[in-house]
């Protein structure tokens, strides 16, 4: 299909934008809602653990902010292999795949978001393969990433799930199905949702449009 020459640079400009900052701002933007699943998680479950697993991720954001990737790794593999069912084993790798994503380790990041896939409560899944097709569309590795954008993540990450599938949608150039999805996550959407605006810019980038909002009753 033909794109006026309006839209393809418009398209042009949204590819570059989001393959300079896309990744760092949907990371930010799930540590929000990773924060919300933490919270939910932490309230649901008994505390009996909260002692050595507690001091031990404690550790482990002193050890990122010194860049110690040797120290990072040792404390989340303590944590992991001591307190595997527990909500810090599930938070100190998200944060490992974090500081791996951040050293520009991809494989490192695709081992740790692969362990809370393997490994983590159905939220944590969730939010960790949304992380993952991120880190697999850098690679460029676009069909495996649209893999970890199943049913089975939980409905309330819906939305981010759309918006990263249509990010993934606009790196192959297959701009309606991208609008198909980037419609999907404003749908899923409520209008204080974190990064809702920045959907709309995207749908609007490559000539889509954003419905009006709903006429109060």
């Amino acid at each position: 299909m033909a794109y006026d020459l309006e839209e393809q640079e418009q398209i042009a400009s949204l590819k570059a934008f989001w393959n300079k900052f896309g990744n760092l701002i949907t990371w930010a933007l799930i540590v929000v809602l990773g924060g919300i699943a933490a919270y939910n998680f932490w309230n649901a479950r008994e505390r009996s653990q909260a002692g050595e697993a507690s001091a031990l991720f404690d550790q482990l954001a002193p050890a990122i902010a010194a860049k110690d990737a040797a120290k990072v790794q040792r404390i989340v593999s303590d944590v992991e292999s001591k307190y595997k069912d527990s909500t810090y084993a599930q938070m100190s790798a998200m944060a490992a795949a974090k500081f791996a994503f951040d050293s520009e380790d991809l494989k490192g990041a695709k081992a740790h978001l692969n362990w809370v896939i393997a490994n983590g409560n159905a939220e944590y899944k969730s939010i960790a393969k949304v992380r993952l097709a991120g880190v697999l569309m850098d690679e460029k590795a676009y069909d495996e990433a649209l893999k970890q954008l199943d049913a089975s993540i939980l409905p309330e990450f819906a939305g981010i799930a759309a918006d990263r599938k249509g990010d993934i949608l606009v790196a192959q150039n297959k701009i309606p199905e991208a609008r198909a999805a980037y419609e999907a996550a404003l749908k899923a959407m409520d209008d204080k949702t974190p990064g809702r605006g920045l959907v709309q810019f995207k749908l609007e980038s490559i000539g889509g449009t954003v419905a009006a909002p709903k006429a109060a009753a």
